[in-house]
């Protein structure tokens, strides 16, 4: 049965059933929310889906608790809030609601689990303190979302529920930005594959489109490759590097020296090339105003980065 009531509980909110409540309402759009803690709120029936409150997991009854004794954990020990509970159950739902193709829903699934689900999860029980996040500890998204609470000489009587309300949308919003950038890799990977094959034993990426290419290429082998091509905007090019590692910016090889922070004429001047327009000072990425101006100094950084040593 359809529920009609998605039922959490009253009071201060928290960045886990806030979440849980993106992922329902996106799943149950008719159903009501009811933030309660009244014994017959948080009783079981065939109306409702009830969680972060309610004193117990159980799943045929859609009772999503992980307050209690025994509260359920990961298969590696690691427990769960709501959030994790209500990803584990509806996660697969949501995402074909969400458009993710079939094909890539489990992935999707499990890598949102892991990036942004766990750490809802850790935080929520204790397990894990924002403070391990330094300066950025207030910046991270479970504290922020707590920031949209009223404070505590608001005389509003709705103030909690309105907040909670505010909050909601913008909790959905990251949500749907995060799964939507992972579903986007999972596309792009297909057509960065076809490019690396394209190019052979050649040292340059040619994409028809800026995109996600790092994990396609590493996941591909393609160690020879160097720099990348992409189109951007009408008539411009970029050249850009490729990082070594997932953190940081060290890169297989750096654009020449003698280009680092020119424009324009003085670029054109410098490469050689007419219609180089821009590089940046650090290296990473060039433009040309064509794409034959561009793959001509992407031969060039190829060139130079060769003769530098580059693999």
């Amino acid at each position: 049965m359809t529920p009609e009531f998605l039922v959490t509980h009253s009071g201060g909110f928290h960045a886990d059933e806030l979440l849980s409540s993106v992922i329902l309402t996106r799943l149950f759009p008719q159903a009501q929310i009811v933030r309660s803690r009244d014994r017959q709120w948080i009783t079981p029936a065939e109306d409702r889906v009830i969680y972060d409150v309610g004193g117990a997991y159980d799943p045929e009854a859609r009772v999503f608790d992980h307050h209690q004794r025994g509260a359920p954990t990961r298969e590696d020990g690691q427990p769960y809030s709501s959030f994790g509970l209500v990803w584990k159950h509806f996660g697969r739902d949501y995402l074909a609601a969400s458009g993710v193709p079939e094909a890539h829903v489990e992935t999707v699934h499990a890598s949102f689990d892991g990036s942004f689900v766990l750490p809802v999860d850790l935080v929520d029980n204790g397990a894990l303190s924002p403070s391990a996040a330094g300066p950025l500890a207030g910046l991270t998204l479970t504290a922020l979302l707590e920031t949209l609470k009223p404070v505590f000489d608001e005389t509003d009587p709705e103030a909690e529920t309105r907040t909670f309300h505010e909050a909601l949308a913008i909790a959905r919003a990251f949500v749907e930005a995060r799964v939507a950038r992972s579903a986007a890799k999972l596309r792009a990977e297909g057509l960065v594959q076809a490019a690396i094959e394209e190019a052979g034993e050649g040292r340059v990426l040619v994409l028809p489109m800026g995109m996600p290419f790092r994990p396609a290429v590493i996941k591909a082998g393609a160690d020879h490759l160097l720099f990348v091509v992409t189109p951007r905007g009408e008539g411009d090019w970029t050249l850009g590097g490729i990082r070594l590692h997932d953190e940081g910016f060290e890169l297989r090889a750096d654009l020449p020296a003698a280009w680092a922070g020119l424009t324009n004429g003085e670029l054109e001047a410098v490469s050689g090339v007419k219609g180089a327009s821009f590089c940046h000072n650090g290296r990473f990425i060039a433009a040309a105003k064509s794409r034959e101006a561009i793959m001509a100094m992407a031969e060039i950084a190829v060139r130079e980065a060769l003769a530098a040593g580059a693999a």
